[in-house]
């Protein structure tokens, strides 16, 4: 894959929406832009922890025993629907008490298929050292992107013409996760048949 071909993918899968993106957008919207930046380390981390492995050495095991594949999609989507009852279900006074944590994202990132599809199929199948350079790629537009998210979070808590109180965005937020865990678990089961 060439460089910019690369490039262009990566973006546009980080740009979709997705269940990180969602909790990063949450906590730009939640906490602001300054304290939400330190979220960025644990979707950085939770991919790197995915795509390491599975490019260098899971992708035979993956493409021979397609259960573990859907195993991995079956978690990811119950890990999604408990983020999202968590975040519904919130009190309003707990909302700015509990801010979402790196750990959160670290482990929401791990179960999201992009990491899959970032490893099995956009990053070039080589050995970890001629990785290297687009593990780097990778990681610049990751953090890019994820702060983006989060702009855009912190955007919308800035410009409402009320101020927005934790309760919508959370909402917003748990709906867009539960739409996300039924797709997941419906494209794992649509690949049973």
């Amino acid at each position: 894959m060439q460089p910019l071909s690369f490039a262009l993918a990566i973006l546009l899968l980080l740009a979709t929406p997705g269940p990180t993106n969602t909790l990063l957008w949450l906590s730009g919207a939640a906490a602001g832009m300054h304290r939400s930046l330190p979220l960025l380390l644990g979707e950085l981390g939770g991919y790197l922890t995915v795509i390491v492995p599975v490019a260098v050495l899971a992708a035979p095991l993956l493409s021979a025993h397609p259960e573990i594949g859907l195993l991995l999609k079956l978690a990811a989507a119950c890990w999604i629907l408990f983020m999202a009852h968590a975040l519904w279900t919130m009190k309003a006074h707990t909302a700015s008490e509990r801010p979402i944590t790196s750990g959160q994202v670290f482990i929401t990132t791990i179960l999201n298929p992009k990491a899959l599809i970032v490893a099995l199929v956009i990053m070039p199948q080589v050995g970890l050292q001629a990785m290297l350079p687009w593990l780097a790629a990778f990681s610049a537009l990751t953090l890019s992107a994820g702060s983006l998210w989060i702009a855009a979070g912190t955007l919308l808590a800035r410009l409402s013409r009320r101020p927005v109180g934790p309760r919508l965005p959370r909402r917003i937020a748990a709906a867009c996760l539960v739409a996300f865990s039924f797709g997941i678990a419906g494209s794992a089961l649509a690949s049973m048949v």
